[in-house]
């Protein structure tokens, strides 16, 4: 009963969000294919600076001369949590919206600078190796990122609308508190991701740098 409960629950938060999300998803999109084509506008010495610095990280990995699995997974969390955090911060500042947008298409264009280069340079390669560098833990990240924004987005909005249009809706505290609850069930979800940044992606990496170069 209460799991069809939360169904419901989930399912009509999607649908009053819908467009919301819509949004949100074709912002990240375009993120990524400008973060691809800004690829080909880096001057010949700039890419050749990039590469050489990642065939460096490459060899470290190869050589497993990386921090420490524990290390990494600190560091993956305490870097997507603050921005996870910040975004939190902006939605409850209802002027934020703006920059939610931008942070959200600045995260779209660094995946797809990064996908983009590895392609650009290594070729088929490139793409394997972003396939196992890249990929496993955004399977993760990205989608709670867009969840987290489309929240923050959601809650700004309906804070406007109190503030300044004064129409009559639900409590505050009731909203502010599944505000929180997303959020911070964003972060736990953030922890595994960091889990499989930490544990297996250096893991995959290694065998396909090993095999490739």
């Amino acid at each position: 009963m209460k799991k069809k409960m939360y169904q419901n629950v989930v399912a009509n938060h999607f649908r009053e969000h819908s467009s919301i999300y819509l949004f949100v998803v074709v912002l990240f999109l375009m993120g990524v294919i400008f973060g691809a084509v800004v690829v080909n506008s880096l001057s010949l010495t700039q890419k050749d600076d990039l590469f050489n610095y990642l065939t460096q990280f490459f060899g470290q990995v190869a050589s497993e001369q990386v921090a420490a699995p524990k290390d990494l997974f600190q560091q993956s969390l305490f870097h997507n949590s603050k921005f996870i955090g910040l975004i939190w911060l902006l939605g409850i500042s209802i002027i934020g919206m703006p920059i939610i947008l931008v942070l959200l298409f600045v995260k779209g264009m660094v995946v797809g600078f990064t996908v983009g280069f590895l392609v650009n340079q290594m070729g088929l390669q490139g793409f394997i190796l972003s396939f196992v560098s890249v990929l496993p833990q955004n399977l993760i990240i990205i989608p709670i990122f867009i969840i987290t924004a489309t929240f923050a987005l959601a809650f700004s909005m309906k804070m406007i609308k109190r503030q300044f249009m004064k129409k009559i809706s639900s409590p505050v505290m009731p909203l502010f508190g599944r505000y929180v609850f997303a959020f911070l069930a964003a972060i736990i979800c953030l922890g595994g991701a960091a889990g499989i940044e930490a544990y297996i992606s250096p893991a995959l990496m290694k065998s396909v740098i090993e095999s490739v170069i």
